[in-house]
C-alpha cells in the first residue's frame, strides 16, 4: 500500500495519461504548437541525415523520412493509436476500439481535446521508425524500408508506447519513468537500427574508401530544426502549458548545450580538430539523453546529464570502428546509447520536488532511488530485448521475400537515380 500514492501520481500526471476534465484553452494552444514543433522535426531529420550521405543518395535518404510522414501517419490513425492507447490487454498492448479513430473527437481528455492528444502522440510514432533509417542509408531497398517501418511501428513502437505510457501499461505501473520517450523512442529505434544495419551489411567500400558527408550545411540546418522541434517533443510531453512544461524546456536546452560542449571538447583534446559535425552530434546526444528525464530533473542535473551524455555517445559512435559494423549515421551510437544513458540518469537524478508524480532518484533518496533505478534497468532490458527480437524477425522475413539490399549496380550508381529516378543536383 505504501506504493499506491506513487502510482496514483504517475497515473494522474505522466505524459500521455488522460483524465476526464474541462478543456483548457492555454493548454490546448500549447499542445497545438507542440504538435507542430514535433512534426517539424521530421523534415529536420531528413536534412540532418541527407547532408551526411553522398550526393547521389541524398534524395533517397530524404524520401525515407518524408514518406514516413504519410505511411506512419495513416498507420497511426487507422490502427496504431488504438494499439497504443486503447483499453489495456495484459499491460502490453491496447484494444481495437479506436480503429480509424472511432470515438476520438473533440471531447476533453485531460485538459486538451482527445483528437489533439492523438495527433501529438502520432508525431512520435512517425519520427521513431524514421530514425532507424540512418543506420542503413545508401544500400537498403526503399520498398523494403517502407514495409519494415510499417511492421515495426505496429509490432514494436505501439506495444512499447502502451507498456511505458498507458495508465495500465506494464512498465508504468511498476514505477519506471520516461517523460518523453527515452525507451519508447530512442532505445527502441537505436537498438533496432543496429540489428538492421548488421542484417543489411556494410556499404560498398566501407572501411576501404572515404564516404564523406556531401553537405554539412544541410546537416546544420536539420540539426537546428531538430533542436527547435525538441522543445515541443519534451516540453509538450507535460500536456499542459504550466511550470512542468517550462522546466522541461529549460532542461532540454541546457542538456543539448552541454552535450554540444562536451563532444566538441573531447574532439578538440583527442584529435585536435573540433568539427561542426561533432558539435551537432553532441547537441543531438544531449537532447537524446535528457528526453526521459526532462520533466523529472532540474537545470543542474540536466547540465550534468548533457555533459556526460555527450561523452558517452562520443565514445559510443566509435564502437563501430572497433567492431567493424556500418551504423552509417550513428543511429545506435547516439539514439541507442544516449537513450540507455538517459534512462539510467533518470534513476539517479529524478526529484519529486521537480515533479511530484515522479520519485526521488539515488542521489536524493537512496531507498526510493535504488528501487527506481532497478525499474529503469528493467525498462531498458525489456525495450532492448523486445526490439531486437522483433526487428530481427521482421528483417529476416523481408529479406527472404523482397530482399533488404539493393543490387551492387544500383548501389554504385546511387539510389537517387536507380530507385527514385531523380537527382538533387544537375551537372
Amino acid at each position: 500500500m505504501a506504493k499506491l500514492p506513487f502510482l496514483i501520481g504517475i497515473l494522474l500526471s505522466s505524459p500521455g495519461v488522460l483524465m476526464a476534465a474541462e478543456i483548457d484553452k492555454a493548454d490546448t494552444a500549447w499542445m497545438l504548437i507542440s504538435t507542430a514543433l514535433v512534426m517539424f522535426m521530421v523534415p529536420g531529420l531528413a536534412l540532418f541525415y541527407g547532408g551526411l550521405v553522398r550526393s547521389m543518395n541524398v534524395l533517397s535518404v530524404v524520401m525515407q523520412s518524408l514518406f514516413a510522414m504519410g505511411l506512419m501517419g495513416l498507420q497511426w490513425a487507422i490502427l496504431g493509436y488504438s494499439l497504443a492507447w486503447g483499453s489495456d490487454h495484459g499491460g502490453f498492448v491496447g484494444g481495437l476500439e479506436y480503429l480509424f479513430l472511432d470515438g476520438v473527437g473533440q471531447e476533453a481528455n485531460g485538459t486538451i481535446p482527445h483528437v489533439l492528444f492523438m495527433m501529438f502522440q502520432g508525431m512520435f510514432a512517425i519520427i521513431t521508425p524514421a530514425l532507424i533509417g540512418g543506420s542503413v542509408v545508401e544500400r537498403i531497398k526503399f520498398s523494403s524500408f517502407c514495409l519494415f517501418i510499417l511492421a515495426w511501428g505496429t509490432l514494436v513502437y505501439d506495444p512499447l508506447c502502451h507498456m511505458v505510457w498507458h495508465p495500465q501499461g506494464f512498465l508504468l505501473t511498476r514505477g519506471s519513468l520516461d517523460f518523453a520517450g527515452g525507451t519508447v523512442v530512442h532505445i527502441s529505434s537505436g537498438v533496432s537500427a543496429l540489428v538492421l544495419a548488421l542484417m543489411v551489411g556494410k556499404r560498398k567500400g566501407y572501411g576501404k574508401q572515404s564516404l564523406p558527408p556531401h553537405n554539412l550545411l544541410f546537416t546544420l540546418i536539420g540539426g537546428a530544426l531538430l533542436w527547435f522541434g525538441w522543445f515541443g517533443f519534451n516540453a509538450g510531453s507535460a500536456l499542459s502549458s504550466g511550470g512542468l512544461a517550462a522546466n522541461a524546456l529549460v532542461t532540454t536546452f541546457l542538456s543539448a548545450a552541454a552535450g554540444l560542449f562536451s563532444w566538441t571538447l573531447a574532439e578538440w583534446i583527442l584529435i585536435k580538430k573540433p568539427s561542426v559535425l561533432g558539435a551537432l552530434s553532441g547537441m543531438l546526444a544531449g537532447l537524446v539523453a535528457i528526453t526521459p528525464a526532462a520533466g523529472f530533473v532540474g537545470p543542474g542535473p540536466a547540465i550534468l546529464i548533457g555533459l556526460v551524455g555527450g561523452l558517452v555517445c562520443y565514445l559510443g559512435v566509435r564502437i563501430k570502428t572497433r567492431f567493424g559494423f556500418d551504423d552509417s549515421l550513428d543511429a545506435f551510437g547516439v539514439h541507442g546509447i544516449g537513450g540507455i544513458f538517459g534512462a539510467l540518469a533518470t534513476g539517479l537524478f529524478a526529484s519529486a520536488l521537480v515533479n511530484p508524480a515522479g520519485t526521488d532518484g539515488v542521489f536524493y533518496n537512496l531507498e526510493t532511488g535504488l528501487h527506481l533505478l532497478g525499474e529503469q534497468i528493467l525498462a531498458i532490458g525489456v525495450t532492448v530485448v523486445y526490439s531486437v527480437v522483433v526487428t530481427f524477425l521482421l528483417g529476416k522475413a523481408i529479406d527472404l521475400t523482397l530482399g533488404l539490399r539493393v543490387t551492387e549496380e544500383e548501389e554504385t550508381q546511387g539510389l537517387d537515380a536507380t530507385l527514385h529516378g531523380e537527382s538533387a543536383y544537375q551537372s
